[in-house]
């Protein structure tokens, strides 16, 4: 298959809202060592990708400038030195950055097989959200079968994925979520209770039940007091992102006396080496859970590449359930 010199992508064109996400003709990436190109089919959209367009999180310096950072579809080159993929090859992958975008180049080894059963539009909403609970929920958190796991967020994309796996595991499940709505969606996806941030403390109902082992935050400003007080005695809390901002003051005397542990982590600035790691134990333990059903895409909303604009505006909404994904080349 030859490939066009240039193709069609989303660019940001300032930092600023949905609407300067904009249409470009841009040159089809070429692979390096290790490397393959991937026309993609759809591309997943998170809220990583919001932020950077608002210039609030920056690609790391060998990273494509284009946002995305997932995707699915189908092999078309491949670099020197590649062994796992052959043209032709359907895969999902996690990517550096560039997912909008007709094609998008990414190291092998984070790319993986379409689970079996499971559609190219299911299959680009995995990588992101798969790497990044399995990562910290499992790699980082340490999350034990019959333990007390909360995760805020519950119907995000990282919500409901992180719902799924962690029940799949036995843990016990707890969710928070913005609507009585979202909490049903949290308990028929496995949480044992889902509290409405609105009218429910979450602290006073997980101190209720003897407090959380794990705690998957994305919330962060007053969230993170408040999550040290719901914490069980040994607990772990993993912050993985700062919607109401990463500065507070905190009494660490109460992380000593009861001997928590606080950490996190952010996916892309990870090395490749660190990354293939984590693609290798999403592979060998979430696709199974996927292809015994015991985890399942919940899916928001789809649209055109070119209408990217109104899939960020959905996902900073706060009105979506799940995942939203961009139609490319299905």
């Amino acid at each position: 298959m030859t490939l066009s010199h240039s193709m069609l992508a989303i660019e940001i064109s300032a930092p600023g809202g949905p609407d300067v996400l904009t249409p470009t003709s841009v040159p089809v990436p070429v692979p390096g060592h290790g490397q393959i190109i991937i026309r993609v089919a759809y591309a997943g959209v998170n809220r990583p990708d919001a932020l950077q367009r608002a210039g609030a999180y920056a690609p790391p310096p060998s990273a494509s400038s284009l946002p995305g950072l997932e995707c699915s579809g189908t092999v078309v080159a491949v670099g020197p030195g590649v062994t796992r993929w052959q043209i032709g090859d359907q895969v999902c992958a996690l990517l550096p950055g560039g997912g909008y975008a007709e094609y998008v180049v990414t190291q092998e080894a984070h790319a993986l097989p379409i689970p079996k059963g499971m559609s190219l539009k299911e299959a680009a909403c995995l990588p992101e959200t798969c790497f990044t609970v399995w990562s910290n929920v499992v790699m980082r958190g340490g999350l034990k079968g019959g333990e007390r796991f909360l995760v805020h967020g519950g119907t995000s994309g990282i919500g409901t994925t992180a719902i799924q796996i962690a029940k799949a595991l036995g843990a016990r499940v707890f969710a928070t979520a913005g609507s009585d709505e979202k909490c049903a969606v949290c308990r028929d996806l496995g949480a044992e209770a889902a509290f409405n941030y609105h009218t429910t403390d979450f602290v006073a109902e997980m101190k209720a039940l003897g407090g959380s082992n794990l705690i998957l935050d994305m919330v962060g400003g007053p969230y993170i007091e408040r999550n040290l007080k719901a914490l069980a005695d040994d607990g772990r809390m993993v912050q993985i992102a700062f919607l109401q901002g990463a500065k507070v003051t905190l009494n660490l005397a109460e992380m000593m006396t009861r001997r928590l542990v606080l950490t996190g982590s952010t996916l892309r600035p990870q090395s490749d080496l660190a990354k293939a790691k984590i693609a290798k134990a999403v592979e060998e333990n979430v696709w199974p859970m996927i292809e015994r059903g015991a985890f399942r895409v919940v899916m928001d909303s789809e649209h055109e590449l070119h209408a990217a604009p109104a899939a960020h505006w959905r996902i900073e909404s706060g009105g979506h359930v799940g995942k939203i994904v961009l139609k490319v080349n299905p």
